[in-house]
């Protein structure tokens, strides 16, 4: 059996949710030149909150982020050819002068992708629109392929459930394997499709 350790629904894969995102209501100034997206919780938190933001051109970390952007109504002006943080920093240095950059993010970001701008002299507004939280589960899986998508899954996972050496790991990149303490298979492209790919072939 193939676990993916949050709610979103695919065909042949059984839903391990060990998070939970709860999503904040505060107040945005949208007098930016740009939208920061690294991923799609960041876009449906706006959205929660206001319009406004769907006529801000945005910028977004890979094509899933950015075709929740799309889906909701909003304009995307860049994604990133490498669904990393510092990576994305570096792109948006070569591709965009110096601009004012509302960033709405999770709680906690691995990246450096902030202070990289900053240091460039980009002026980033950041604004937490939603936390990750870990969600109790009701059992414990006696084998299976469990799909982690962020480091926070990884977290939630392993402070309910000791790991087997039967089990088998993929992390959707290079930031959540890092912190898992086992041996874990790194999608090369980050994407759950990627990833549920490799799994099915794990088999």
């Amino acid at each position: 059996m193939i676990y993916l350790l949050n709610n979103q629904k695919y065909d042949g894969v059984r839903n391990l949710p060990v998070i939970k995102i709860e999503y904040q209501n505060i107040e945005l100034d949208f007098d930016v030149d740009y939208l920061l997206f690294t991923s799609k919780n960041g876009v449906i938190g706006i959205d929660k909150i206001s319009d406004k933001w769907k006529k801000i051109p945005a910028i977004c970390i890979g094509e899933p982020t950015a075709n929740k952007v799309r889906e909701l109504g909003g304009i995307v002006k860049y994604v990133a050819s490498k669904s990393y943080g510092d990576e994305l920093a570096k792109e948006i240095l070569i591709n965009f002068p110096p601009s004012k950059i509302l960033f709405p993010r999770a709680k906690k970001v691995l990246s450096n992708i902030v202070n990289i701008l900053k240091d460039n002299n980009f002026k980033v507004i950041e604004k937490i629109v939603y936390k990750t939280e870990c969600n109790k589960i009701g059992f414990i899986p006696k084998e299976g392929i469990f799909i982690f998508t962020s480091p926070s899954t990884v977290k939630c996972f392993l402070s309910q459930i000791e790991w087997q050496k039967h089990y088998k790991a993929i992390a959707i990149g290079t930031k959540t394997a890092e912190v898992f303490p086992y041996e874990i298979e790194v999608s090369p492209i980050q994407t759950i499709d990627y990833c549920i790919k490799l799994a099915k072939n794990m088999l």
